[in-house]
């Protein structure tokens, strides 16, 4: 026996496939729509100590942050790491703290980033549904969640915004996911964004990021750093890919600049504790740069979607300060791709590769 193909279903024949026959004294159900969840890392609600102690205690507490056995880590998280770190991080916020709105960088900028896709993407019958979240404070993973199911979006897209895969930042996103997921009755389908470090889009964008910002300097970089977020050394032994795709990230910049391996190096930044993390550290790197006679440099942060704490403070700040302090005369950081049109172009390519067959 011969099947015949079956002949493509209509869109608007789909809908009404899918579209709820309910009694008529039957409670409104939403349903139908597509949601599309942006998270980044996390924020404190404020600079003071309690909203930083908060922050840090979840961050901190998160086992795929910190891998010591919780009997060694979490004495030395409450004894010491949460007296002391709260206040030194809370100076450090207030000198890139959005004043007008009271809050991070990197909530105005999620925030900006999710209202542009929506506008971007948004269809006339209301079915694609774009929120936000953090996944340590707030607006938390499961409440926007339940928030996009409350609006009837029975299938939803979890976009980690992170470029280049880790266990750190991409895997707890998804833990969180998974389990707000085992307390929900009528779950929604979910799919989840790959790590993108090598997508053609994402590596042209960045490039062009590049060649806008120096062109507005008044003088010529000797040496650009590609400065990613570290990890240390011994979850990359255990088979974390965040490595590897830095590297790549930063290779196939170069194919697009035309640039050289000492043009554009690759450093790390951010370490934390007494662990050796991923080398070299770019706080090191350039300090060495400048004692070794280099005059101009530029640092930009691939990995990060949004300014925030690591790139304002620690890179435009303190590594410009350490730069100029050993010799340097001239640093510039490179902002990130934020909500520009090279950084939202970037989303909505991902976004609506991601969403096919659902929109």
């Amino acid at each position: 026996m011969t099947v015949q193909p079956t002949a493509p279903i209509a869109a608007d024949q789909e809908a009404a496939f899918r579209k709820l026959d309910l009694p008529k004294d039957h409670p409104s159900v939403k349903s139908g729509k597509v949601g599309v969840l942006l998270v980044n890392l996390g924020t404190p609600d404020g600079t003071d100590y309690w909203p930083m102690r908060r922050y840090l205690r979840e961050f901190l507490s998160d086992k795929r942050v910190i891998e010591w056995p919780r009997a060694i880590w979490y004495p030395i998280l409450y004894g010491i790491v949460l007296m002391t770190r709260p206040g030194k991080s809370g100076k450090a916020y207030e000198e890139i703290w959005n004043k007008e709105k009271d809050e991070s960088p990197l909530r105005t900028i999620t925030r900006s980033q999710s209202d542009k896709l929506s506008e971007m993407l948004g269809d006339a019958d209301g079915k694609l549904k774009i929120d936000w979240a953090m996944r340590y404070g707030q607006p938390s993973i499961p409440d926007r969640l339940k928030a996009l199911k409350d609006e009837g979006c029975d299938r939803i897209l979890i976009f980690p915004l992170y470029p280049q895969y880790s266990a750190t930042t991409t895997a707890t996103v998804n833990d969180v996911v998974c389990k707000t997921l085992l307390k929900m009755r009528w779950q929604p389908a979910i799919r989840t964004v790959p790590p993108y470090h090598d997508d053609p889009v994402y590596v042209t964008a960045l490039a062009k990021s590049v060649e806008r910002h120096l062109d507005s300097l008044d003088f010529k970089p000797d040496v650009v750093l590609t400065s990613y977020h570290g990890i240390p050394q011994s979850y990359f032994k255990r088979g974390d890919p965040y490595h590897c795709h830095c590297m790549k990230t930063t290779r196939l910049m170069r194919e697009v600049l035309g640039w050289d391996a000492e043009k554009l190096r690759v450093t790390f930044q951010s370490r934390f504790g007494p662990e050796e993390w991923l080398q070299p550290y770019t706080d090191k790197t350039v300090e060495q740069l400048a004692k070794d006679g280099v005059k101009n440099v530029a640092v930009m942060n691939p990995g990060f979607v949004a300014d925030c704490l690591e790139t304002l403070e620690e890179i435009a700040g303190e590594a410009g300060e350490i730069f100029e302090e050993s010799g340097g005369e001239n640093f510039s950081h490179i902002p990130c791709l934020n909500d520009s049109d090279l950084g939202m172009d970037v989303l909505s390519h991902i976004v609506r590769r991601e969403l096919g067959g659902w929109i």
